[in-house]
Order: C-alpha cells, then structure tokens, then sequence
C-alpha cells in the first residue's frame, strides 16, 4: 500500500501539467482560522523551515504540497522515472529539495529560496498587498524524512477584510475552502488552536456541512503550550467536546520567538514530545507532530484504495469523451489542397443528402431541406390557393357593368363572350402571388440549409466557412429571378388564352345551356298557359328558329295575320320579353282591338300589318309618357347625367340571368387555371432552382474557392479551435498516461 500515495502523487502531476480539473484525487486538504497554525503543522510534516511567516494573512493562494520519501542508502529505489532517487549537484549528494511545477525542472536545495518563491509567486498573481487568488502553487518536497503525503494548504479564513482585499474577502475564502472540501476524495484536516473555544471553530463547521458524517474529517489542535494556567485540553483530546469521527490529535508548534531564533524543527519535536509527556502522560503517545504524520499517510493510503476503482473507472470514461472531442476537432492540416476538395465534397454531398432526405443526421425536433419544401408545395402553397375564392373581389355591379360595356350601343341577345374574359383574366392574376411567395419560401430554406451542413471539419476554418456561405448564397440568388419569370409566365400562358374549349371546361357550359333553356321554357309555358296554342303558328316558329328564316319572311307567306300566341312568340324569338305581368297578355287584354286578335275583320281604313314588328305594335298597349321621356322630347340638354357605372337596383330577370352564367363560367374556368398552377409552380421551382443548385453546387464551389493562391488564406484555423484542439489533446494524453500509472497497480499491493 506504500505504492498508492506515489501514485496519486504521479497523478497530481499529470493533471497539475494540463490545468484541468476534472478528476478529483484523493489529498489532504488543511482548514482553519487565520494563525490558527496551519503553516507551522505543515512545516513539522516536512520537517523543515519553508512557509512564508509573519502577522496577519500570509497563506493567499493554495499551496499543493507533495511529500515524497527517498531512500538515502539505495540510489536505483524509485515510485517512478527520478522519483524517490537521491541526486547529485557537482558531485555532492542532495539528501533534501524541491521543485515547483511552473519552474518546471529547476531544483531548490536551499528551502530560504523555497519560501522566497513561494512568496514571489503569490505576489505575482496575488499582488502585494493581501489580495488572494484561487490558482494554486504546486511544491514537492523530497526527503527522507517525510511520509509520502498529499497535502493542500488554504488561506485562513477571516472576519474583516484589509489591504487590497476586497469587501466579500470572508465570502471568497469561504467559497474557495469549500471549492477543495467538497472534493469527496478528500481529507478535511481541520486545524483548532487550544486557546479558543473548540465549539467556535469555524474549520470543524464547515467540515460537518460538507461531511456531515464525519467520516473524513480529522481534527487537529494546536498551540496546547499557550493555554491559560490551570486549564488542559485533556476533554478536547479524548473527544468529549465535540467528537470527530477519525480522531483528535494536538500538537506544539513553533512560538514566533523560536522561528525568529531559527530554532530548529527537529529541536522543536523534541521539545513537543517533553511537554506531552510532561502535562498529558496518558495521552503523549496518541499526540503529536509524528503521529499526526504517519496517521495521515495511514488515513491516505487507505482512502486512496477506497477511491481508486471508481477513479480508474472515472479516467476510462473521460478518455472517452476526449477521444471523441478530439476527433470532432480534426487533425492538423496537411495537405492543404485536398483538404479544400474533400471539405467542399462532403459539404456538397451533404447539402443534397438534406434535400434528398439521407442526411445521416436527421432533424427530429423541426422539418428542414427537402421535408420542409414539400410542405411548402403542398401545405403552405396549396392551401393558400384553396382559399382564394373565384369570386373574390367581383362585385355583381362589376359583372354587369363588364357585360354592358362588351355590348356596345346595341343591346345583346346573349352574353357576350369578350365580358367573360375580361373578367376572368382578372382573377387568374391573383394566383401570381401565391406563386412567388412559393419561390420565396424555398429559396429561403435553401439558404437555412447551409446551416444544417456546417460541418465541424468546415467550422474549423472560419474563413473557408464564410466563403462557402457566400458562393452558395450568390447561386441560389441568381437562380431566383429566371424561377420567378417562370412562374410569371405560367400565369401569363394562362392569361394568353382562355381555353373555352377546355374538357373540363365544356361540362359547366352545357349547365349553364340547360340552365338558359330551362328558364326559356319556363318562361314560354307561362305563355301558353294564357294563350290559345295555334299547331300553324308553333310550326311557322319551328321552321323559323329550325331553318334561320326570318319572321318577316314566314308573315308575307301567310295569307292571313298569325294569332296573337304565334305573333308573341316570334316576339320573343327576336329577343323581346313579354312583360312581368303576364296575365295583361296579348289574349286578353282589353286594348288589345279584336281585329288584332283574329275574331273580327279589320275595320275600314285600318292598316294591316305585314311584318312582326307592325303586328306587335298594333299590340303594343297605350302607355303614358314618362317624366324621362317628356324631357326628351323637350331636348337633350334636359337628361340628367348618365353615370359611368349602373347604379345599384334590383336587376330584371334577364341580367340576373347573365349575371349568373357569367359567375358560373368564371369560377369553372378559374377552377381548371387553379389547378394547372398548383401543379406546375412546384414543378418549375424544383427544375429552375432546386434541381439547379443541387446539381451544379460542388461545381460551383470548386470554380470559386480551389484556387492557389486562395487556399493558405481560406484554410487558416480559427484561434479557438486550434487551441481547443491542443487542450483537449494534453487532456487526452494525460488521461491515457493516468490510466497507464492506475494499470500498474497491482491488485495485491491494495492489501
């Protein structure tokens, strides 16, 4: 078990080397009060005269302390490479020195220039003037008069703050004592003077916070020559005070006056030993600066056995880690050409296998690439298309107006057709902007895919990754005006022509025929319900509307005038609609003169009509003369202004009826547009910028960044990188190296 504490020892080293403390060694760390006699117990270990000394606070940064026993008689005993070996200065054997691990090898055999470096090390980061800093000085002291011990001496802990101190200073060193006593791998060696009150020691509290147990934990007293007369810490010794669990040993120290004399400790042993025997006989073999020394090393070796599995345990798994930091790191460049080529493949390759969907790392907490695209052809561009309505925006006056102005001056028998296309056109120009927000979606998570392939081999160089962001930015930005003039003239194809020929488009005409034919056959029974039907007159009008001849035509055949059902309904042939009121019909209305409706001759002198138009104004009622028309016949400068646009009314049948195919017609044939687009701006947006940039990116990487006299400057490393890099390499080499020194051990030597 005497190989454990060089062990730990080697370890100390390993990790002191790289700055890191990630792995907690099993040490003894000393706690107390400010001159409560830390210093002088360490020195009694050792042996010899080496802490700085003086008033007040002295101990301002943690001093590590390696004790290391040599043997004096054999120069090949050693713990490991020059450890436990005797040297030779000028052919003169050294039995005793010592060495700092931030003056690397340099060997101090005087220990007056030990103190004088510790005191100018802690002034350098401490300054003068009772500042403390958390940086720890690292001391192995070789001797043959030592146990081999870990040891960590701390500030005393302090009420008021002075000198350069700051304000908190109680709170700082209170902190940093805990920082080290919270180590569970650690030894609390709580320092008491026996001059004070044992149950005011702020040492043994704050070890009971951290190890309520008591368990690690060892108790010393000092100065048990300056107790009042008459007293004794015979109760504080036997542990009926305050018990601690692995023990309470008291010892003398050095008073001032002796370490200005430069007493010598070894004299000072002597003298703790007489007064122990002298004032505590029964207790003089359990006291004392020896047995406190060798009930460390015992206490260590035994805490380190317990400690070592789950340390080896706890270096295994950092190796790992770092391992595997390490390799995110990449190694040093070497041939800095390849490296360009194969960082510019894999990013390109990378880049397509998000769009394709075989990313090796695939996203689970949001889409990204090709997934999110699709949604946005499919969720977010077809939705919005579904919701446009095809009547959106078309006012009924607007569709009136649009067939009114197609007529001209002349009023239409039908719809007319350049109405509906007109009004048409514009709906199917509100489907252009869904259209190049969809562009503008995929562009965008195009440019957010590059963030998904930064890879760590491309983030260790900055200025390569800055480079590739841009060339990748300029081609999706090229590429974005020739999709959205694509997707333009998709809408402007559709604009082109209206393709009333559309198979589609064909069904909702013939509804809007048999709608039109329906109403007409309505309105023509409505007729015959009130007139009598004539079988000459229904054939005179079959003939007519079978073979295109006019009504003129049928009238100068026929010998006689047609009945009044055959004259209204060559009326209406000619596109005029019999009134609303139909039951003032031609059959029996009385200003309708017989000789019109065919029951008696016509009277002498009477005209006879000839024509449809003279029989219908025989049958034309008598009407009073309008206001509107008396200002006509007044003049022209009388008539109100006639507005541009109709103004709102209830509309007659036969404009509710064009008002409606018109509608009909509309939202059919914005239906087969809709469709068409839904289909082909997906289609255009993958061909002219998807496909594009996916196919010609690695091109265009290597056209704009292989160039010579570019690749030293892109391929520089980033600071941070670089250093994290380094780090995590000692990290990792110290680690395998611990785990190396662990190996060794011998399961035997733990018992």
């Amino acid at each position: 078990m005497e190989a454990l504490i060089p062990v730990i020892n080697k370890l100390q080293d390993v990790f002191n080397t790289v700055g890191a403390d990630v792995i907690q060694l099993p040490q003894i760390v000393v706690v107390g009060n400010q001159s409560s006699g830390k210093s002088s117990v360490l020195e009694c270990l050792v042996g010899r005269d080496f802490l700085p000394r003086g008033s007040g606070i002295v101990t301002r940064r943690p001093l590590v302390l390696q004790m290391i026993h040599i043997d004096p008689e054999d120069r090949k005993t050693a713990a490991g490479e020059g450890e436990g070996k005797p040297i030779y200065i000028d052919e003169v054997k050294v039995e005793e020195w010592g060495k700092f691990l931030h003056t690397k090898n340099k060997i101090y055999t005087d220990f007056d220039e030990i103190r004088e470096e510790i005191q100018a090390e802690t002034d350098r980061m401490a300054g003068g003037n009772k500042g403390i800093v958390e940086d720890a000085i690292n001391l192995k002291i070789y001797s043959p008069k030592v146990l081999n011990l870990t040891l960590v001496d701390l500030p005393g802990l302090t009420k008021v703050a002075v000198g350069d101190q700051p304000e908190d200073i109680e709170i700082q060193i209170r902190d940093m004592i805990v920082h080290y006593i919270s180590n569970p791998n650690s030894i609390i060696l709580a320092v008491t003077a026996a001059n004070t009150d044992m149950a005011t020691s702020d040492a043994l509290k704050l070890a009971k916070e951290v190890d309520p147990e008591g368990r690690r934990t060892l108790a010393v007293v000092t100065k048990l020559d300056l107790m009042d007369a008459g007293t004794d810490a015979v109760d504080v010794l036997c542990g009926r005070v305050i018990p601690v669990k692995l023990g309470i040993i008291g010892v003398v120290n050095r008073s001032q006056m002796d370490i200005n004399n430069k007493k010598e400790i070894e004299e000072s042993i002597k003298d703790e030993s007489a007064f122990l025997q002298r004032k505590y006989p029964a207790l003089a073999n359990r006291n004392g600066s020896a047995y406190l020394a060798k009930t460390l090393n015992r206490l260590l070796m035994h805490h380190i056995r317990d400690c070592l599995p789950e340390l080896k345990a706890r270096v295994n798994v950092l190796s790992s880690q770092f391992q595997q930091l390490l390799a995110t790191f990449g190694e040093p460049v070497g041939d800095k050409s390849q490296t360009l080529l194969q960082i510019i493949t894999k990013f390109a390759a990378q880049y397509c296998a998000t769009i394709e969907g075989t990313a090796k790392n695939i996203e689970t907490s949001e889409l990204c690439g090709g997934a999110r695209i699709c949604y946005i052809f499919h969720e977010t561009f077809g939705r919005t298309l579904d919701s446009i309505d095809p009547l959106g925006g078309l006012r009924t006056i607007d569709i009136l107006t649009a067939i009114r102005n197609a007529t001209g001056p002349r009023p239409a028998l039908f719809v007319p057709e350049i109405s509906f296309e007109l009004l048409v056109k514009r709906q199917i120009r509100r489907l252009e902007e869904p259209g190049l927000r969809c562009v503008e979606l995929v562009h965008e998570e195009m440019q957010r895919i590059i963030q998904h392939c930064g890879t760590q081999e491309l983030l260790r160089f900055p200025k390569l990754h800055d480079r590739v962001v841009e060339v990748v930015t300029s081609l999706l930005r090229r590429r974005l005006p020739a999709t959205n003039n694509m997707v333009e003239n998709i809408v402007g194809i559709e604009l082109a022509y209206i393709n009333t020929k559309h198979p589609d488009f064909a069904d909702a005409t013939l509804v809007n025929m048999i709608v039109e034919s329906s109403e007409r056959e309505r309105r023509r029974g409505k007729n015959d319900a009130m007139v009598e039907p004539t079988e000459k007159g229904d054939k005179q009008l079959s003939k007519s509307h079978s073979f295109g001849h006019s009504i003129s035509e049928d009238y100068s055949r026929s010998p006689k005038i047609q009945s009044p059902k055959a004259v209204a309904q060559m009326a209406t042939a000619d596109g005029i609609v019999a009134p609303k009121n139909s039951r003032e019909s031609l059959g029996s209305s009385s200003w309708v003169p017989t000789w019109v409706r065919g029951t008696n001759p016509p009277p002498p002198g009477a005209k006879v009509p000839t024509t449809a138009a003279e029989a219908i104004a025989a049958a034309t009622p008598p009407m009073q003369q309008s206001p509107r028309t008396e200002r006509k016949s007044v003049g022209l400068n009388l008539l109100p202004d006639v507005p541009d646009v109709p103004q709102m009314r209830k509309l007659s049948t036969r404009e509710q009826r064009d008002v409606d195919v018109i509608k009909r017609l509309i939202q059919s044939y914005f239906l087969i547009v809709r469709k068409n687009i839904q289909d082909s701006v997906p289609k255009s947006i993958m061909h002219f910028l998807v496909n594009f940039v996916r196919d010609n990116l690695q091109s265009e990487l290597v056209g704009a960044l292989y160039k010579q006299d570019a690749i030293e400057n892109l391929l520089s490393e980033s600071e941070h990188i670089s250093q994290r890099r380094t780090e995590a390499q000692e990290m990792l080499e110290a680690l395998q190296k611990a785990s190396q020194i662990i190996g060794e051990i011998r399961e035997t030597h733990l018992w």
